[in-house]
């Protein structure tokens, strides 16, 4: 009976002293830390604010997990290490996103800017129907959108666009001229996808400036 109880007490006496010889992992810890820094860094809070909070969220839990532990007289660590791989792998996700999400934002805005750089070159080349420059002819109509709201409140009337027609025959700009507020927007919607045949001058395709207009007309 004696040498059981014994027995026992050398076993829990072990167990006692690798329990509290338990150290938190501080390098898979720190490996946490510095992937959260750099998704900070690669500005993931701006372009992937979903992942970086959800890697916030893990690193918060990771912190919360090491402090619950140093009140402990025989802490272990095996929770902390688990949530510490789950911060990291949060956060190498918040950068990734981070970065692609503000590659395609710098696309976007660069796609913007060299449209906004074709529209002004097309403007300064243009030449204005009218004399020996002939109107172009339309081959593709697409017909304006009635805004709901328009037509419930009987708005009616004569939108004038200026367009600016490109060398290939599509329209690469249109301003209004004449307004009628509730319609503008569904008349330049539809102008910008009307195409025309080149306009030749000497033998050349230019980009044109001609009026068109679009009416709405309730039945």
């Amino acid at each position: 009976m004696r040498s059981t109880v014994k027995r026992c007490a050398m076993a829990l006496g072990l167990a006692l002293a690798v329990t509290g010889c338990a150290s938190p992992p501080s390098g898979d810890v720190g490996d946490a830390r510095a992937a959260l820094t750099q998704a900070a860094a690669d500005e993931a809070n701006q372009y992937a604010p979903e992942s970086f909070k959800a890697a916030e969220e893990a690193m918060s839990a990771l912190e919360a997990e090491l402090k619950a532990q140093e009140g402990k007289w025989f802490p272990s660590y095996d929770k902390a290490a688990s949530l510490a791989a789950a911060a990291k792998a949060a956060a190498e996700k918040a950068g990734t996103d981070g970065r692609a999400a503000k590659e395609k934002a710098a696309a976007a805005a660069a796609a913007e800017r060299a449209a906004a750089d074709a529209i002004e070159s097309a403007r300064k080349e243009a030449v204005r129907v009218g004399g020996k420059i002939r109107p172009p002819t339309k081959t593709k109509n697409v017909t304006p959108e009635y805004p709901e709201a328009a037509r419930s409140a009987r708005v009616q009337g004569m939108v004038i666009i200026e367009a600016v027609i490109g060398a290939d025959g599509k329209v690469a700009d249109a301003k209004v001229l004449r307004s009628v507020p509730q319609l503008n927007e569904a008349a330049v919607a539809a102008v910008k996808q009307w195409e025309f045949t080149p306009t030749l001058l000497n033998g050349k395709a230019v980009p044109v400036v001609m009026t068109v207009t679009v009416n709405f007309k309730l039945k």
